[in-house]
């Protein structure tokens, strides 16, 4: 909830989201699919949607190996999309929205994880755009931020950090 006014917060926030789908989406389902537990059968059954029961069990129950690896592979580049900041944290965080809008279809414990998960990305999103507007609007020079004879990265992050400069100096 910080993430929006902290750059700390929107760093933790940042690291926790990648974190959670590189190592506990990616690596958790890694797992899983290499000692072959039949974890993956039952994943559907809690659907609303025959649809999505029946395409489940016939199509991707038999080839849980090539879509659960597709999945593993999803998540692992969502994550690490998050983690790398800038403009790709934000096409990772989109991701990983379309991903849980998805799981919305599956019924069951995801009714109420995915839409907890659509506002915490949404809000950390909505954080790391706010970030990269400032960082990309360059600093005005009315004497509220630095002069462009300034370092570009102190000047760059005197304006992230909001601070005000005082020129004392005509």
């Amino acid at each position: 909830m910080r993430a929006g006014n902290n750059e700390r917060a929107r760093q933790v926030g940042r690291w926790t989201i990648g974190a959670l789908f590189i190592v506990f989406g990616a690596a958790v389902n890694a797992f899983y699919l290499a000692v072959g537990t039949d974890s993956y059968a039952d994943f559907a059954q809690r659907s609303p949607f025959a649809f999505v029961r029946d395409t489940w069990a016939s199509l991707v129950v038999p080839h849980q190996e090539f879509f659960i690896t597709l999945l593993i592979l999803a998540e692992a580049v969502a994550g690490s999309l998050v983690l790398a900041g800038g403009r790709m944290t934000q096409v990772g965080l989109e991701a990983l929205m379309a991903f849980h809008v998805g799981q919305l279809a599956f019924g069951g414990v995801l009714w109420v994880w995915a839409p907890l998960m659509l506002l915490t990305l949404g809000m950390l999103l909505r954080a790391e755009r706010r970030a990269w507007k400032v960082a990309r609007t360059p600093a005005p020079h009315d004497g509220t931020a630095p002069r462009p004879t300034a370092s570009a990265g102190a000047a760059l992050s005197q304006h992230r950090a909001g601070a005000r400069h005082v020129d004392r100096h005509p």
